[in-house]
């Protein structure tokens, strides 16, 4: 492994840090959570249209940029930093990895293009709260967490025949989401439903633009601001499968007929996206550990900085440690999702994760400790990185769960896990 970043990489992260410094100061994010979307769509088009960010790690076919998942991390870093509440986790970190990995040739022609321009922006809904799950990070995906054909769920039930074969008919979704990322705005929605009954229930993933009927969305109060939630409820809402079912279950383009397609789909995308989960949060950390070292430089106690005192400094530098250490995790997970590593463990990505969500928390609590009174107050920006560390927590861990979730992937405790995150 070369741990050295090219060229390309170190303009990426420096023409988006430059960016980001000139839009991203702390009135622009004030502002940028109160708006109806929940982010900024001025500066969303401008990272999409001037720098590719939504279609980074997208094929060049399907008007993406051609990157990898160490590029897209290296970007979410820098969004990190700023924690800036943008569509672009639940966009290119969620919803474009399945449709490339489950839609149909017509699907991707479709949906990659605009998603990759920033036009379309997706989320993507599962039911119960049970997105950690569904993405095989904190517990195996075996699909009973879209309800299982039981209340609570979503369900959905095929009234119609495709015309050729192959071709998936019309679809009806009934049931709710809560807690999904951007999914009180997104323009496509990917909906995880259990289809067939409770005797034979699978889960299947649909298409279903954000403006149909029976679509119903409202924006949840949440602690982190800088993180938009949703609930979306659907009403006997008509949709598309993604992908085709074929009879042989063949899994590929458009294969989810198979046992455990669309659940090996989601973990693929799970890995990913706790890759980029983990550098976001490094960037978060590196930030409010910066601002808490300029602090303590003028912040003056007995006459002198507290800087100055040697109590403070180790508590400093033992959080730089840290920071680096979640650093080297989240850069060896962006690596190997991206094919790098042969042999590395398929727990990687879930421990890079919790490591990072970890020296996230230390590092926004020393924050508020260090800079006194004054961290404490909603004004200052200290309680942002805080919240951004436990909502974060909430949504993807918790970090117990994530390492003895990536513990039993890479087999650890015994030689009967399962190294694809998913039941055989």
């Amino acid at each position: 492994m070369d741990a050295a970043f090219t060229e390309e990489q170190d303009e990426i992260r420096r023409t988006l840090r430059e960016l980001l410094h000139k839009r991203c100061g702390p009135d622009d994010l004030r502002a940028a959570v109160r708006t109806p979307e929940g982010y900024d769509p001025g500066l969303w088009r401008q990272l999409a249209h001037q720098l590719g960010l939504p279609g980074l790690a997208l094929p060049a076919a399907y008007g993406g940029v051609g990157c990898g998942p160490t590029e897209l991390a290296l970007a979410c870093e820098e969004t990190g930093r700023v924690l800036l509440p943008s569509p672009l986790l639940p966009t290119t970190a969620l919803v474009a990895p399945l449709v490339l990995a489950l839609g149909t040739e017509v699907q991707r022609a479709e949906l990659l293009p605009a998603l990759a321009s920033g036009e379309l922006t997706g989320a993507l809904a599962v039911p119960g709260g049970q997105l950690s799950t569904a993405l095989a990070l904190t517990a195996r995906n075996a699909g009973d967490w879209a309800g299982g054909g039981r209340a609570g769920g979503i369900q959905a039930r095929e009234c119609g025949g495709g015309g050729e074969r192959g071709a998936a008919g019309e679809w009806r979704l009934y049931g709710e989401a809560a807690q999904v990322l951007g999914g009180h705005s997104a323009g496509l929605l990917l909906v995880a439903a259990h289809a067939g009954g409770y005797a034979r229930s699978r889960t299947l993933l649909f298409v279903v633009r954000g403006d149909a009927p029976g679509v119903v969305r409202v924006r949840q109060t949440a602690m982190d601001e800088t993180r938009a939630l949703g609930v979306v409820q659907l009403r006997n809402v008509r949709a598309s499968l993604l992908g085709a079912e074929d009879a042989e279950g063949t899994e590929g383009v458009g294969g989810v007929g198979g046992v455990g397609g669309v659940e090996r789909a989601l973990a693929r995308a799970g890995a990913g996206a706790a890759a980029v989960l983990a550098a976001e949060a490094v960037g978060a950390a590196g930030a409010a550990l910066e601002r808490t070292v300029e602090y303590v430089k003028v912040r003056e106690q007995f006459g002198r900085p507290i800087g100055s005192f040697q109590a403070v400094q180790h508590r400093l530098a033992d959080l730089y440690v840290q920071v680096q250490a979640a650093r080297s995790a989240a850069c060896y997970a962006a690596w190997a999702v991206g094919g790098g590593a042969e042999g590395a463990e398929p727990g990687a990505p879930g421990l890079a994760l919790a490591h990072a969500l970890e020296t996230l928390r230390a590092v926004a609590g020393e924050a508020v400790q260090l800079h006194g009174g004054i961290g404490f107050t909603w004004e200052h920006d200290a309680h942002l990185f805080f919240k951004r560390a436990a909502c974060d927590e909430l949504l993807f861990g918790p970090v117990h769960r994530l390492r003895a979730h990536a513990a039993e992937t890479a087999g650890v405790f015994g030689d009967g896990a399962t190294r694809a995150g998913v039941s055989a």
